[in-house]
């Protein structure tokens, strides 16, 4: 039967820890799942199902990923069970310590509730209950039950102090005596701070009683620096409780491995907080206070441990005690090397530079030794040592190395005289040391014929095998050529998936003069990807090729192969069209890209006369792209509006891709207010535009209340004029609004002056 309990126990806590990692992810489903888990928390559940509860509980009600309205309904809903938790007699520490963390993060919400909604008598109760409990338990709990009530004084005393407003987008702590109406029926902000202060004094007698329980005391200094930079009327009372704390006086007992630990933990913590205020406030009234009380722990720190740390004097040598061993390791001849020469015959090298005879070292294998190690033994090794025994090992081994040579070198003997004929049967003969002579030698002294050079039968060889040539390499195919370009282009977008986004603060630009690319990051890859795109072939392009490539009646054959700029055109438009709510910074630098290349190209043209215009991509890709997102667009979007504000060139053929807006009545708004943006803010585009919102006064009649508006203001008679001819066409619409153009041109500048 326990066997089985233990097995749904386990079963269950990893069905929650499903549930934890679903609101990790996803932290709007805290609700459900806090409220799912508050059965599992009552007295009859299991312990490690009691535990994970509370934990998640205080993880819940304290995680800023989760609202503020959201958080407030949390504890609102929670604090039923949290008292009914704490008030249980024998309850396990684990479980009251997370209990405490989540009353101590709820608390502060509590009363901002109860300041806004004073009919709330009910939660406020059940809150000065657990308030109260957990006050209780304060001295009777073990250390790591006090460390958890120290934070709930602490977030209560925030939240019943007055604020200085310098932590109000800090999570919980907006929450003061400022929040609390003077005449509140409920909270009475006398009450609320004198409560505060007694709490406040509570938290500080572990310092003014300068108690030895090091996890106690560290606790309360790490809860103390919020409360001096953002409580003014605390920070006094503070100061001075902790430069009054002596952390060193656990050093006048007896010297043991705890008792070091527990003075090196409280004097570090003390110190540390004493020099984030220092750099926090630099100030402060009580700075030189501070900054003394500062290098006083250091000094008695220093004084306490190095002093402890020294070797005590040698007694024995101090009173004239010598010891034969420690005397016969500082005589000269202890350090005598042994660099004796070499025997005759073949040595290896670790012979060589052997200068001890300890058969010990010499069996020691050197290799074992990590390179690092045995770095540091080298140079601390050379460091030390004395110059004449680093001289005399140098001197030693330098003789092997000169007798060993002198050994190794045979005598040199002339081939003409050196004997030749040797009879097998010669039981006498002893061979002589000399350099032996090749075959070729001998055979051409027996055959008394004249010596051949190797060099020229070798060149003869060669000269019959011919010259050498490698095959030529197999003919790349379109087909091929294509695809490998494909995986070229692949390639160079595929950084994009791991740079990070571009930051939400705008960087200062440089203008013209900036660099293209002067940082890795998305920004500085895209600018090379679009300068690729639109310049990498300035001026090797046909105009004949585009033409037969753009059109639809040529066959197959005609067309020339997509060339490498176009692939990355082809890739840039996709990346901008998966998002293009967020990518039209990049849509509107490749299109002024585009222009300004073709400008160049242009240019360029000018000097090569009777040649073929260049051609021209910015006005195909930017219709492209208009086309590409009007499907899309929502009537909130304003993406449309600064597309067409930003680009560097409009010209009535995009403009009047617009109108297709207007065959939905949703999007008409968006469509004639892009149109009227180019009006009032683009005067070079003003008179396309009109013609534009002309078009679409005569071809959509759901969208001419809204374009009548804007011509009315802006070309004045045209509605009078189309009425009075009975124009309704496009045809018609078209012309009369062509004949009127310079007429709506000036009005409209006589009402930008104006």
């Amino acid at each position: 039967m326990a066997s089985n309990t233990l097995s749904s126990t386990r079963e269950q806590i990893r069905q929650l820890e499903d549930a934890r990692k679903l609101v990790l992810s996803e932290a709007k489903y805290y609700g459900q799942i806090v409220m799912s888990i508050l059965p599992i928390m009552k007295s009859n559940s299991a312990v490690e199902l009691r535990r994970w509860g509370a934990e998640f509980l205080a993880e819940a009600v304290s995680t800023p990923a989760v609202p503020p309205s959201m958080k407030t309904d949390l504890c609102l809903k929670t604090i039923g069970t949290l008292r009914d938790v704490v008030e249980e007699q024998n309850l396990d520490d684990i479980v009251l310590k997370s209990v405490i963390m989540a009353a101590a993060s709820v608390y502060p919400l509590i009363v901002r509730w109860i300041a806004t909604n004073p009919y709330d008598r009910e939660n406020w109760a059940i809150m000065v209950a657990i308030k109260s409990r957990i006050l209780q338990l304060w001295d009777t709990a073990p250390s790591p039950v006090k460390i958890c009530c120290v934070k709930f004084a602490q977030r209560v005393v925030l939240a019943q102090t007055m604020s200085n407003g310098m932590e109000q987008k800090q999570s919980g702590l907006e929450v003061s005596l400022a929040n609390i109406p003077q005449n509140h029926p409920l909270l009475d902000p006398r009450n609320l701070e004198a409560e505060a202060t007694g709490l406040l004094d509570r938290m500080l007698s572990v310092l003014q009683d300068n108690s030895s329980d090091a996890l106690l005391v560290d606790a309360t200094l790490n809860t103390l620096s919020i409360l001096i930079r953002t409580r003014p009327s605390t920070s006094t009372r503070i100061l001075n409780a902790v430069l009054n704390f002596n952390p060193l006086k656990l050093a006048n007992s007896p010297m043991t491995p705890k008792t070091r630990v527990l003075i090196k933990s409280m004097e570090k913590t003390t110190r540390m907080l004493l020099i984030h205020l220092a750099k926090r406030d630099p100030q402060n009234p009580m700075m030189l206070r501070i900054q003394q009380h500062i290098e006083r722990l250091m000094r008695s720190r220093s004084e306490i441990f190095d002093e402890a740390g020294k070797k005590r004097a040698f007694a024995e040598a101090a009173s004239g005690a010598a010891d034969a061993k420690r005397l016969k390791m500082e005589t000269p001849e202890a350090f005598h090397l042994d660099v004796k020469p070499l025997s005759p015959g073949p040595h290896s090298l670790g012979e060589i530079f052997t200068i001890t005879k300890n058969p010990g070292l010499q069996r020691f294998d050197a290799t074992q030794v990590p390179p690092a190690l045995a770095a540091r033994i080298a140079i601390t090794a050379l460091a030390t040592i004395e110059p004449q025994l680093l001289e005399e090992a140098i001197n030693g081994i330098r003789e092997r190395f000169n007798t060993l040579s002198a050994v190794a070198q045979p005598a040199l003997l002339n081939p003409d005289t050196s004997p030749l004929d040797v009879e097998d049967d010669d039981d006498d003969y002893e061979p002589d040391y000399y350099v032996a002579e090749d075959t070729e030698q001998i055979l051409n002294k027996l055959d008394s014929a004249p010596r051949e050079e190797p060099e020229a039968e070798g060149d003869s060889a060669l000269d019959s095998l011919g010259r050498f040539k490698l095959p030529p390499p197999p003919r790349l195919d379109p087909d091929t050529a294509a695809q490998v370009g494909q995986v070229a282009v692949s390639r160079i977008f595929a950084p994009l998936a791991t740079l990070g986004e571009s930051s939400l603060v705008r960087r200062q630009r440089a203008g013209l003069n900036r660099l293209a690319a002067s940082s890795y990051d998305r920004d500085s890859w895209l600018t090379v990807i679009i300068r690729l795109a639109t310049r990498s072939n300035m001026g090797l392009e046909d105009a004949d090729a585009v033409k037969i490539e753009n059109d639809e009646s040529a066959s197959s054959l005609d067309r020339p192969q997509t060339t490498l700029s176009d692939r990355l055109r082809e890739m840039l438009y996709t990346y901008v069209l998966e998002d293009f709510r967020r990518r039209i910074d990049v849509a509107i630098a490749w299109l002024c890209e585009e222009w300004y290349s073709d400008q160049l190209a242009r240019r360029e043209d000018v000097y090569l006369s009777g040649s073929a215009p260049p051609p021209q991509h910015y006005e195909k890709w930017a219709q492209r792209l208009v086309d590409g997102m009007l499907p899309y667009l929502t009537p909130q979007d304003k993406v449309l509006t600064r597309f067409l504000g930003e680009i560097p060139e409009l010209n009535p053929s995009l403009l009047g891709r617009i109108k297709a807006l207007c065959r939905d009545p949703s999007t008409v708004q968006l469509a004639l207010t892009s149109l009227l943006y180019l009006v009032m803010m683009r005067p070079p585009a003003r008179e396309i535009a009109l013609d534009t919102v002309a078009g679409i006064w005569t071809e959509y009649e759901d969208a001419r209340p809204l374009a009548a508006k804007y011509l009315q203001k802006w070309r004045p008679g045209f509605i009078e004029s189309q009425s009075g001819s009975g124009g309704t066409s496009e045809g018609g619409g078209s012309d009369q609004a062509g004949g009127i153009s310079g007429t709506g041109g000036g009005v409209s500048n006589v009402a930008i002056a104006t």
